[in-house]
């Protein structure tokens, strides 16, 4: 599914609420509210814990951000794809661009990385003015 379309339904899904109100920061909470997933979600948070690597099949970097809104996002970043981000460290903010998963903890941000296929959208992250994708 590509982008444009994944943006227009995610859209339509949310047209209760004026096109003006939606920003990166709103988009999380709005798709946490909403139990929402497989959305491209670009946002910025604080890194609040640091989580051991998931190296149970692809390899992925864990850490969990506060976001302005009252919610938490833990990011999976893929480091079989893309680089680590190193000596990331708590209080560091992250941008990042991905899909949201939700779950009851907040939702999961991943994909952030190029897809090898280009068949999925291409995520990142953002650390101290480098991009990791």
């Amino acid at each position: 599914m590509g982008i444009w379309r994944v943006t227009i339904i995610f859209l339509l899904a949310f047209s209760a609420i004026p096109f003006f109100a939606w920003s990166n920061d709103n988009l999380p909470w709005r798709a946490y509210q909403a139990q929402k997933s497989n959305i491209q979600i670009q946002g910025t948070g604080t890194v609040i814990r640091l989580l051991p690597d998931d190296n149970r099949g692809a390899r992925h970097q864990r850490f969990i951000l506060k976001l302005s809104h009252p919610q938490t996002l833990l990011i999976a970043h893929n480091i079989d794809l893309a680089p680590r981000i190193p000596n990331l460290r708590l209080g560091d903010v992250v941008e990042f661009y991905g899909e949201y998963q939700w779950n009851s903890k907040g939702g999961v941000i991943h994909w952030t990385h190029r897809d090898p296929a280009s068949r999925h959208a291409h995520g990142w992250l953002r650390h101290r003015g480098r991009v990791y994708e």
